[in-house]
C-alpha cells in the first residue's frame, strides 16, 4: 500500500471507503499505525503499545466475519489502561497494580464482536485520577498539537493516539470530565453516554457510581457508530441501565451561561476570544439560544472533591495505596488520601451531599427538558512546566466546566469550535439529560456546520469600534467582537479632514508608537461587501498586532499624510481618546 493512500487522520467512514474499494487492507493499516507508533514513541503515548504479534489474531479473524454484518470491520481502536483487553496488562497507570485479564471489559468485547481491532493499552493520568495528562509514571503525554502544552486527562494516551492517526477511536473513561477535556485539547470530539449506558464491568473503578466508558473520534458520526456496538446493559455490570439509543434531533432551545465563565492560565485572553466567536456562531445557527443561570453546577461540581464524594475513590483504592507504600504516583496519592476516614468525612456528610445532590439534579433535569447546554469544555489549558509547579491548582481549573456533568445525570458531547490560536484548539461541550441523548447530535451537528462557516478577523482602530458610530456596520456584517489590543510599535495615527473625522493608521519603515485597536471575527462571505464599502484614503491591508500575528485591518495609505491636511494624532495612541471630545 502506499503511505499516500492512508491518510494521516483515520476515521470509520474513510477506512470503510478504502476497505471497500481494495485500496487497503486491515493489516496495512495496522502496519501503518505501527511506524506511526514508534514515530511518536517519546510522546508517551502508549504503555503497552502496538505490537503486530498481539495484533494478528484480531486482524486474521476478520476473514471470519462478513463486512456487512459487522460494522465496525477493520477498524483500529486504542484502549484506555483502566479497560481490561485480555492478554494485555492492565496498569492503571501504576505498575504495582498490574495485572493480565483473561477477559475483556464488556465494552471492548461488543466492539471486537462488531468486527473493530484493539491495537494496545494508552497512557492516562494514575488511576484516572487528574485532568491534566501529566500524572504517570510512564511519563507525560505530550499534546498532539503543541508538545510544550498539557494533553488533558486522564484518558491522555487515548486522544493523543486518535490525534496523531494511531487509531480510529479510541476508549476512555470519564468520571469528572477525562472523556472531553482531552478531546477538546487534541481538536477532537468526545462523546461522554448518560451513566449506565454503556457498560463499566471490566473497568477498574475510580468512583464506580459515576464512572463512564467514553469514546475519541474526529467526528460525532464516528462516536455515534461505536456507540451503536457499545451500548446496553450487561449481565454482569450492576450499574447498568437501559438507556434509550440517542436519535439526533434538535433541541427546542440552547441554554449558555447567564454569567461570563472565567478564563485561566496562560492562554485566557486567547480562550476567551474563542468563547465569544463560538457564541456568535451558536447565535446564527438558527436554534433559539437563552441565558441560564449556570451558578449551581460549580456548588454541584464542588461535592466530588471538595466534599465526601471523593471517599469512593478511596473505597475503591485506599486498601491499594495503604499495601504498597510509595507505589502511587505522589499527587495522585495526595487527592485519595482527601477521602480517607482521616480526612473527617462522616457518614452523615456523605447523606448530606447525597441530599443536596438529589435537589440539583431535579433542577438540571427541569433546565434541560427539551435543552442542551453549552459551555466551553475548558476555560484554558496549561503548559506542562506549569502543572509540575502548581499540580492541584491547575488540575482544578481544568475541571471547571466538567466536574458537575455525572454527578447531575447528564450525557455529554465535546466538539471543537475555533481555535483560539495556532496549535490551540477550543471546543465547547453540550450537555442534555440522560433520556435525551439525540438532542446532543442534532445540536451537534447543527453547531459543528456554523463553525466550519469560514470567517476572518477583522482589526478595527476609530469609528467602527465598540460603541461608537459606525459600530452598527460591524454588526450589520454578522462581525462579533474578540478583543481589544494593540498594533506593534511601528505605526503613526493621524485624523482624517473627512466629515466625520476619521482616524487613518499608516505603518511607518521605522519608529512608530504602539496604537490601540479592537479586533473582531466577521463570516468571510460578508467580508467582501464590508471592505468594498470602505471610502478612500482608508482601505484593507495587513496590520501587525502587538504579539507579532498579522490580520486585516484598516490602514491609510501614506498620501492622506502628506497632504498636510491631517492632524497628527500618534501621542493619543488611540482613536477612542480623540473620539470622547468630538
Amino acid at each position: 500500500m502506499s503511505k499516500s493512500i492512508l491518510p494521516e487522520t483515520l476515521t470509520i467512514e474513510v477506512l470503510k471507503q478504502l476497505y471497500a474499494e481494495g485500496a487497503a487492507t486491515p493489516q496495512e493499516v495496522v502496519e501503518e499505525i505501527l511506524l506511526r507508533a514508534k514515530r511518536d514513541e517519546e510522546m508517551n503515548i502508549w504503555i503497552t503499545p502496538p505490537d503486530w504479534n498481539a495484533v494478528a489474531p484480531y486482524v486474521e479473524r476478520l476473514a471470519e466475519l462478513d463486512p456487512a454484518d459487522a460494522p465496525l470491520w477493520g477498524i483500529p481502536f486504542a484502549v484506555k489502561d483502566n479497560i481490561d483487553l485480555a492478554g494485555m496488562p492492565t496498569t492503571a497507570g501504576c505498575e504495582d497494580f498490574t495485572c493480565k485479564p483473561e477477559s475483556h471489559a464488556a465494552v471492548v468485547e461488543r466492539l471486537i464482536a462488531a468486527g473493530a481491532v484493539p491495537l494496545g493499552k494508552t497512557n492516562l493520568d494514575q488511576f484516572a485520577t487528574g485532568l491534566v495528562g501529566t500524572r504517570s509514571p510512564y511519563g507525560e503525554t505530550h499534546n498532539a498539537l503543541r508538545p510544550e502544552l498539557i494533553s488533558g486527562g486522564s484518558s491522555s494516551g487515548s486522544a493523543v493516539a486518535v490525534a496523531r492517526g494511531q487509531a480510529a477511536f479510541a476508549l476512555g473513561t470519564d468520571t469528572a470530565g477525562s472523556g472531553r477535556v482531552p478531546a477538546a485539547l487534541n481538536r477532537l470530539v468526545g462523546y461522554k453516554p448518560s451513566l449506565g449506558a454503556w457498560p463499566v464491568h471490566g473497568v477498574v473503578p475510580a468512583c464506580a457510581s459515576l464512572d463512564c466508558v467514553t469514546v475519541f473520534a474526529h467526528s460525532l458520526a464516528d462516536a455515534a457508530a461505536v456507540d451503536a456496538a457499545a451500548r446496553g446493559p450487561h449481565a454482569q455490570d450492576p450499574w447498568g441501565r437501559q438507556v434509550p439509543a440517542p436519535v439526533a434531533q434538535l433541541p427546542a432551545k440552547v441554554l449558555v451561561p447567564r454569567e461570563a465563565p472565567a478564563f485561566y492560565g496562560p492562554y485566557a485572553a486567547e480562550y476567551e476570544a474563542a468563547w465569544k466567536a463560538a457564541l456568535a456562531d451558536i447565535e446564527r445557527s438558527g436554534l433559539l439560544v437563552e441565558q441560564a443561570d449556570t451558578a449551581y453546577l460549580s456548588e454541584a461540581a464542588a461535592i466530588l472533591y471538595e466534599g465526601p464524594w471523593v471517599a469512593e475513590r478511596w473505597a475503591a483504592l485506599g486498601a491499594f495505596v495503604e499495601s504498597h507504600p510509595g507505589s502511587s504516583f505522589p499527587v495522585t496519592e495526595r487527592v485519595l488520601r482527601s477521602g480517607s476516614p482521616e480526612a473527617g468525612h462522616s457518614a452523615a456528610s456523605v447523606f448530606q451531599a447525597m441530599h443536596r445532590l438529589q435537589a440539583f439534579k431535579l433542577r438540571a433535569k427541569q433546565q434541560l427538558d427539551g435543552a442542551v447546554l453549552v459551555l466551553p469544555t475548558c476555560g484554558g489549558t496549561w503548559r506542562r512546566d506549569d502543572v509540575r509547579q502548581e499540580p492541584l491548582g491547575t488540575n482544578r481549573d481544568m475541571g471547571r466546566y466538567t466536574n458537575h456533568c455525572n454527578l447531575l445525570d447528564m450525557a455529554a458531547a465535546a466538539i471543537p469550535a475555533h481555535d483560539a490560536a495556532d496549535g490551540l484548539p477550543f471546543g465547547i461541550t453540550l450537555f442534555s439529560a440522560a433520556d435525551q441523548e439525540g438532542l446532543l447530535f442534532g445540536a451537534a451537528e447543527r453547531l459543528t456546520a456554523a463553525f466550519q462557516r469560514p470567517k476572518t478577523r477583522v482589526a478595527v482602530c476609530g469609528l467602527h469600534m465598540r460603541g461608537l458610530a459606525l459600530e452598527k456596520q460591524m454588526l450589520e456584517h454578522e462581525a462579533v467582537f474578540l478583543q481589544a489590543t494593540s498594533t506593534a510599535p511601528h505605526y503613526r495615527l493621524v485624523k482624517l479632514p473627512t466629515v466625520p473625522p476619521k482616524p487613518g493608521l499608516i505603518r511607518l519603515p521605522e519608529g512608530g508608537a504602539s496604537i490601540e485597536l479592537e479586533v473582531w471575527e466577521m463570516p468571510l462571505d460578508r467580508f467582501g461587501s464590508f471592505a468594498a464599502s470602505i471610502p478612500a484614503p482608508l482601505g484593507i491591508g495587513k496590520v501587525e498586532l502587538a504579539d507579532g500575528s498579522e490580520v486585516p485591518g484598516f490602514l491609510c495609505e501614506a498620501y492622506a499624510s502628506a497632504a498636510g491636511t491631517s492632524e497628527d494624532i500618534t501621542h493619543l495612541r488611540g482613536w477612542r481618546y480623540l473620539s470622547q471630545t468630538i
